[in-house]
């Protein structure tokens, strides 16, 4: 079978939040200016939708189909790339939604290792990713790698061994985990369409090293603007600029860790920063007092200023 080779992942995407009414229902008209946002506010033109940061696992199969929908047609001639993640922990509703989202036009699809019933072997995970690949063969095909949520501490090395030959879409990895040495490794094996995205948004700085092609994150929603300037400060070999902005968004990170920063929080934080109507998380997450999102929105913008 001839490998797919869709459009090289590179750059900024952006982790979606799911905007929610206040009952807790999705809420798609808020959208659209989540989009416009992002391009014109933070200079952020990729995203990836349905994921950890959009609490994708606490959404029905077919919430998630109506929301890559919306996501794909606002997106529509506005945004680079669509990645839609349809991991779950049944490889039957995995395979719908990567079916569902080749049928919408999606970029891409991501899929996240299951974490209920764990894989015990990278051979094992390689089967259920070329399970649900298979259902949307046309579709560039991205493995989630997030061991701290998972619990599947699989070596994303191992895991992408042999992989182009079981997957013929395989596009690359969304590498959220803090092992640098195994994402060097990865970025070592790659072959150069692959697109090797790093998700720790405090650490990019060293991935980039590595050779990471781009990021995924949820800080890119309200941080893109300034990890925009960090990147392009890399690429012209100014670390000394490149490392204070890594060295900002850290210091705001750590002031939020110490205020007890989860995804509510984030969710929280990024209404405060954009004006969106993101709503409240999905049980059994608790919604964020709001006095804390806007202390560190207030203290992101004391390191930040009017960059």
């Amino acid at each position: 079978m001839t490998p797919v080779v869709g459009r090289k992942a590179t750059g900024l995407v952006a982790a979606t939040f799911t905007p929610l009414t206040p009952e807790g229902e999705i809420n798609l008209s808020e959208i659209r200016p989540y989009i416009d946002y992002l391009l014109e506010q933070q200079g952020v033109k990729s995203i990836f939708v349905n994921g950890t940061t959009g609490e994708g696992m606490s959404l029905t199969v077919e919430e998630r189909k109506l929301l890559a929908v919306e996501w794909c047609h606002q997106g529509k001639n506005k945004l680079e790339q669509v990645i839609v993640h349809v991991g779950c922990m049944s490889l039957k509703d995995s395979q719908e939604l990567a079916r569902h989202a080749a049928e919408i036009g999606a970029d891409g699809i991501s899929v996240i290792s299951p974490s209920f019933f764990k894989p015990a072997t990278a051979d094992a995970l390689r089967m259920f990713l070329q399970e649900v690949a298979a259902a949307a063969p046309a579709m560039p095909f991205y493995y989630y790698h997030i061991p701290a949520v998972t619990g599947v501490n699989l070596r994303s090395r191992d895991v992408l061994e042999g992989i182009a030959n079981q997957i013929p879409s395989f596009q690359g990895l969304k590498f959220s985990g803090s092992d640098l040495m195994d994402f060097g490794q990865c970025v070592s094996y790659s072959p150069s369409h692959w697109s090797l995205l790093y998700g720790i948004d405090e650490q990019l700085l060293g991935a980039l090293a590595m050779g990471a092609n781009g990021a995924v994150g949820s800080t890119y929603n309200y941080l893109g603007s300034s990890v925009n300037r960090l990147m392009s400060a890399f690429d012209k070999g100014d670390l000394p600029k490149a490392r204070t902005i890594q060295f900002q968004v850290q210091d705001i990170l750590c002031y939020a860790i110490k205020l007890g920063f989860d995804l509510s929080v984030n969710k929280q934080l990024m209404s405060a920063v954009s004006g969106l109507a993101l709503g409240p998380p999905r049980l059994p997450l608790l919604p964020c007092p709001h006095p804390k999102a806007l202390s560190i929105a207030q203290r992101l913008q004391q390191i930040l200023g009017d960059q």
